[in-house]
């Protein structure tokens, strides 16, 4: 990189060429730490001992035919086993780091994207969440901006400026749904101000310092609350204008993140949200960093070349992705749209892949926390607790940072909390798979109170947990003050005493 381009304060104005490859490293990262975090899980989750076992879902959707490829779009038809499931984690983790390296990125990117693709079908609750369509959708238009270089090199293509705006229409729907759902909703914490008041011990898997920020007074929460809905709403408008007006976009969304990923675990989120900022900065922006961390790095802005897709690719590209996003916004915004027949097919067959998606967390602030704990008796009158590795249990465990990783079945036990037990079919399935000593699914867990076999009986019940505050925590070492509410599920048997019968599903069989 010449110094004469640092001494110009126009260098690199306007253009995205740093801004991408930038972007492009940090996705791998996300790519690698999505990929570790679900290999560790995976069989607990979908495998053949599992909650939902991959295979049974699958096998249920033959007499789909054909079509049965677009409506669920996996690789795992051809074998939905435990080793094809481990391969596509532990293979796409291993596909990140020429990523990281930027070592034939357009084809890396499509693999990439196939597979974590192929195991959102096959995971369905498990993958459920906002960042793991938002990891698709990025990944895709990644795909498109990468350069055709197959060798790692510095920046020498520039992104192509359409793909540029798909990714800024990305970022500001990300950010302004957010906030626009909080609104919509007419959850009254939201309106009157007081909705952090509940959030930071309500959240899904809070952090210690969740617990520091839960002892500030009323109106500093209020005031956060004001901060977040001007981010949120406000700063998406600067998106789509020059530098430097975008920066301000690019600014209010990194603090955001910043501030999110301090009090809250949400696994890899907080890292795309970093990563899709990151595009908000031109060159010139990037210049400064890059000439403090290495002035002699070649870089010669009036050299760039096109990007590795021609505008023939692009353009159709983008097309489909504005149809699809229409229909995303007119949702948001409760429109109704009339398509043509063919273009409500094409949207259909389209929707499986995950091209664009709905966003916005906290729609509505849940305000007591509920949690649910399991328990295990061999004569169905002392009852022993399974400790999680990271959901609140034991009232003095601290709690703990754990993103990016995200322990899937500790937080589908909060949103388990927040529904019924009968509305909640796959958590029954996992009750008996703990009767049944599932080694996938007991290492999915903390503390296993059976170590040498199983209990005869299983149950749930249901707590409120409350933060306590600094007298409490100094006087007993406790973070949580719980009450118990009254049994979540039945007692459950893998035989009733009357018939001795299996309280088995079809198919649904157990392992020892």
């Amino acid at each position: 990189m010449q110094h004469g381009e640092f001494a110009n304060p126009n260098a690199g104005a306007g253009s995205y060429v740093l801004s991408s490859w930038l972007f492009l490293r940090v996705l791998g990262l996300i790519y690698l730490a999505a990929f570790i975090s679900l290999g560790t899980q995976v069989k607990g989750l979908v495998g053949n001992r599992g909650i939902l076992p991959a295979h049974l879902f699958l096998k249920s959707k033959l007499s789909w035919g054909p079509t049965r490829w677009l409506q669920i779009p996996t690789l795992c038809w051809w074998n939905a086993g435990d080793g094809f499931l481990q391969f596509l984690c532990w293979g796409g983790a291993a596909l990140a780091l020429p990523l990281i390296v930027g070592v034939a990125p357009i084809p890396v990117l499509i693999a990439l994207w196939v597979f974590y693709l192929s195991l959102f079908s096959v995971c369905r609750i498990f993958m459920g969440y906002q960042w793991d369509v938002l990891l698709l959708e990025a990944g895709f238009l990644a795909v498109f901006m990468a350069p055709s270089d197959l060798r790692p090199e510095f920046p020498t293509m520039a992104p192509s400026r359409i793909i540029l705006w798909l990714f800024w229409w990305l970022v500001f729907r990300l950010m302004f749904s957010s906030g626009f759902v909080k609104l919509r909703s007419g959850d009254r914490t939201w309106r009157n101000l007081t909705a952090l008041c509940y959030h930071y011990q309500t959240q899904p898997l809070p952090t210690g310092t969740a617990w520091y920020m839960s002892q500030l007074p009323d109106w500093f929460h209020k005031l956060s609350v004001v901060v977040m809905f001007a981010i949120e709403l406000v700063a998406p408008v600067f998106v789509f204008l020059p530098p430097p007006f975008s920066y301000i976009s690019g600014a209010a969304f990194l603090f955001l993140m910043l501030l999110i990923a301090s009090t809250g675990n949400y696994c890899f989120f907080n890292l795309l949200g970093i990563a899709l900022s990151i595009l908000l900065f031109d060159d010139a922006c990037w210049l400064v960093v890059f000439r403090k961390l290495s002035p002699d790095i070649q870089f010669h802005a009036d050299a760039l070349a096109g990007t590795g897709w021609p505008i023939w690719a692009t353009i159709p590209v983008a097309l489909i992705l504005t149809l699809l996003s229409v229909v995303v916004m007119g949702r948001l915004l409760r429109f109704e749209f009339r398509w043509p027949k063919p273009l409500e097919h094409c949207i259909e067959w389209l929707e499986p892949f995950r091209l664009v998606n709905s966003y916005g967390l906290f729609a509505v602030m849940t305000t007591e926390r509920l949690e649910i704990i399991v328990e295990g008796s061999d004569d169905g009158l002392a009852w022993r607790e399974y400790e999680f590795k990271w959901k609140p249990g034991d009232v003095r465990r601290a709690p703990r940072f754990v993103a990016p990783h995200q322990p899937r079945l500790d937080w589908q036990m909060w949103f388990a909390a927040l529904s019924s037990y009968p509305r909640t079919p796959w958590f029954h399935r996992f009750l008996l798979r703990l009767l049944g000593n599932s080694p996938d699914v007991l290492a999915l867990l903390g503390k296993n109170p059976f170590p040498n076999k199983p209990p005869r009986f299983i149950r749930a019940a249901v707590y409120e947990y409350r933060f306590t505050d600094f007298a409490r925590n100094r006087a007993t070492g406790a973070w949580w003050r719980r009450e118990r509410r009254g049994l979540y599920s039945p007692v459950l048997s893998l035989r009733d005493p009357s018939s001795k019968e299996p309280l088995l599903d079809d198919e649904d069989s157990l392992y020892d």
